[in-house]
């Protein structure tokens, strides 16, 4: 091995981050391989790179014994103490069997080892960078498409966006540009192999953070999030000063900034509400843009009896269920919607424990804004 080399490790390490002493370790195990394969050895050796001059030396290792059963692999201590007198059994003697023709196998060995620890090095330094992005939103460009997947450029790295994950009214072309949110990042044998999503809860709530100020500064909260990607969403939000209007923080000046990410979400609907730790209240907010009536607790089964007007039932319930369903998550809690009508008949509105009093979902200057529009 020449000098040369070993500047080029000191000059590996530096770049990559890779210790030279580990490369030299590396080197030193293949070249024994190499050694073994090349020779048609299999004696134990141990090969020894000197650092101060670049030169590579073969030794043989054999177990000092008194009878000997492989000498190949041992040595009489007779033999040992004509070498040294102060061996004894147990001891290891060491020769040098350096082959003539072994620099030019070293080279190459140690080549194809710094090549391997490099690459190694590489995608060691990628997975960690991006398994500290997991549960966070990246930029991509769609690299190519198969019948399943998406494969999505962040620039070191192709992710994976599985169709299970894809937003099924979206459709993406080569070299479009793409929000993601990356879910896992698994080591493989072929590298950091990043898995993301379209349809994930929390893509939702970094778009949030990264549009509405107060939600990265930490003044209002997202509490929880309720999503049918594609479709329809619901988020929580809370404030922890009370002259701060959450819901409003997040709609923005003519609903600029919820727009920005309905935009982003080709058109998902998002309903923003207000969290309470009043479960009557929350579950109330929760089922806008419907009004709501009364709301009767089951602390014990934790689920809730709704009561909303009669012309307000569909709108409540939403298509397919889809506003009682996304509510329901939402909150955590069960519900089970009833008209007026029906409530009345049943004995259950009004009651001596619910006056009865119209509770407003959601404000009326929501009412403004397209992406809040009713399902009758």
């Amino acid at each position: 091995m020449s000098s040369e080399l070993l500047d080029a490790l000191t000059a590996l390490e530096k770049q990559k981050g890779i210790s030279r002493d580990v490369l030299i370790e590396a080197i030193e195990a293949a070249l024994v391989t190499a050694y073994k394969r090349n020779f048609n050895q299999a004696q134990n050796v141990r090969v020894d790179i000197n650092l101060a001059n670049g030169s590579m030396l073969v030794y043989s290792r054999k177990d000092v014994v008194e009878e000997v059963a492989d000498d190949r692999l041992q040595i009489s201590l007779e033999n040992a103490k004509a070498i040294n007198p102060l061996y004894e059994v147990g001891d290891i003697v060491e020769e040098e069997v350096t082959p003539r023709n072994f620099g030019r196998i070293a080279a190459q060995t140690a080549k194809q080892v710094v090549t391997q620890r490099v690459r190694e090095a590489e995608r060691g330094l990628i997975y960690e960078e991006y398994v500290d992005r997991e549960d966070d939103i990246v930029n991509g460009i769609v690299e190519r498409l198969d019948a399943r997947n998406i494969y999505v450029g962040l620039g070191k790295v192709e992710a994976v966006l599985p169709v299970n994950e894809q937003i099924q009214t979206e459709t993406f072309r080569p070299h479009d540009r793409i929000k993601v949110y990356i879910t896992k990042v698994e080591r493989t044998t072929r590298g950091p192999q990043v898995f993301v999503s379209r349809t994930h809860p929390g893509l939702l709530r970094r778009l949030f953070e990264m549009e509405v100020p107060e939600i990265f500064e930490g003044i209002v909260e997202i509490k929880s999030i309720a999503r049918e990607a594609g479709d329809r969403s619901k988020i929580s939000v809370f404030a922890h000063n009370e002259e701060i209007d959450p819901v409003g923080s997040c709609v923005g000046a003519k609903g600029a900034r919820v727009q920005t990410i309905v935009n982003e979400l080709s058109g998902e609907k998002i309903d923003i509400v207000e969290w309470s730790e009043d479960p009557v209240v929350f579950v109330a907010n929760a089922l806008s843009p419907s009004k709501v009536l009364d709301v009767q607790v089951n602390e014990e089964e934790k689920s809730t009896t709704v009561v909303v007007p009669d012309y307000q039932l569909s709108l409540a319930i939403g298509k397919r269920g889809q506003n009682a369903r996304l509510a329901a998550k939402l909150t955590g809690w069960k519900i089970d919607i009833k008209s007026e009508t029906d409530a009345r008949e049943l004995g259950i509105y009004p009651n001596e424990n619910s006056p009865e009093v119209v509770l407003e979902s959601l404000d009326d200057d929501m009412d403004d804004f397209d992406f809040y529009k009713d399902e009758e």
